[in-house]
């Protein structure tokens, strides 16, 4: 069985070369590269299991080492950790939203640095035995079980990145990049109005694809998303993706299907809003989350004012006017930032 192979990409050659000690002692493979530009050449070379790279170097930096080996397919994936003696919380924000897996601040002993290895290590396996489950909304229709295992291997494949709540995934107007796959967490997708008022256009969760039309369409994105709450999500490049549908028809039928299934609920939120009042447009919103949600309560929902008037499409202020008459018509329950629905079958029996 072949040893794990680190990659250690570090311009202070003491730090290299201890660091390098200490992991050929824990019998892991080690490469060293003296800067950025060396390690990139050696991790497109080599293609180790995992990265540990210093920020400040010269030649190339940390960021910009990121930044290339995230552009090739072949090394986007390595788990990435950053050594920095800078613990400015601005630094660790910067990297983490590029796609670095972990810090590790300069000095760090022994047991830090194998300790962030092996959960790192440990993490990668465990998401690649996750995406199976993914694959669950696409099997249906794939004739060729070739075309769902290159699907399968592609999403196993792929770096997991974890955002925070209302960190934007993208903004409308950005240039596709692919598709986006939520691991676990809540995906929003929204409108700007002129005026600064949001639509809400959709809310995705565990196992879920966004961004399809624009692959499909090849134009950017044409709304924002951004995380509800804290969440890990996937992306599948688009050059990836649209080689695996020009292989595979039958996932591009699938994938289609999806879409069709999300224009449809657009249709329905677009009648809502022209022809429904006020409180049977809330009322709506409320059973379509509770429909959504996969809580142990299915009928309480961890929503803001702000998100429901969105996806309303109302004032913030109508929707707290109007949760208020359904608490005292004891159609809903206030506990915090939840909502309880009390009586679900009242809000489907709502009138104009």
């Amino acid at each position: 069985m072949s040893k794990t192979t680190i990659l250690i990409i570090e311009d202070n050659n003491d730090i290299r070369e201890s660091t390098a000690e200490i992991l050929e002692l824990a019998d892991f493979e080690v490469i060293q590269a003296k800067n950025g530009r060396i390690g990139v050449e050696l991790a497109t070379k080599h293609l180790p299991d995992l990265i540990l790279c210093d920020i400040m170097m010269p030649e190339l930096d940390g960021y910009g080492v990121l930044f290339l080996l995230n552009k090739n397919p072949q090394t986007s994936a390595i788990p990435f950790i950053f050594l920095t003696a800078k613990a400015e919380r601005l630094d660790m924000r910067k990297g983490m939203e590029m796609g670095a897996d972990d810090y590790l601040t300069k000095p760090f002993d022994d047991v830090e640095l194998l300790n962030a290895i092996e959960s790192r290590l440990r993490k990668k396996t465990k998401h690649q035995a996750f995406y199976s489950k993914s694959l669950d909304q696409i099997s249906g229709l794939i004739s060729h079980a070739s075309g769902l295992k290159e699907l399968q291997k592609l999403i196993a494949e792929r770096k997991l990145r974890h955002i925070k709540k209302k960190q934007v995934v993208y903004y409308e107007g950005d240039a596709v990049t692919g598709i986006f796959l939520v691991i676990h967490g809540k995906i929003k997708t929204v409108k700007l109005t002129e005026d600064g008022r949001q639509l809400m256009t959709g809310i995705y969760t565990d196992d879920q694809y966004f961004g399809i039309p624009s692959l499909l369409l090849n134009e950017p994105y044409a709304e924002t998303a951004e995380a509800m709450e804290d969440s890990s999500i996937c992306l599948l490049p688009k050059d990836m993706m649209e080689d695996l549908l020009a292989q595979y028809p039958d996932i591009g039928r699938q994938f289609i299907k999806i879409l069709s299934n999300n224009l449809m609920q657009k249709e329905e939120q677009l009648m809502q809003l022209a022809y429904h009042s006020v409180r049977k447009r809330l009322s709506e919103v409320l059973i379509r989350l509770s429909k959504q949600e996969k809580s142990i309560e299915p009928l309480l929902l961890k929503v803001s004012r702000d998100n429901l008037a969105a996806l309303a499409g109302m004032a913030t202020e109508t929707v707290s006017r109007i949760l208020s008459d359904f608490k005292d018509e004891n159609i809903i329950e206030r506990k915090g930032s939840q909502i309880q629905i009390l009586d679900l079958h009242r809000l489907q029996q709502m009138k104009n």
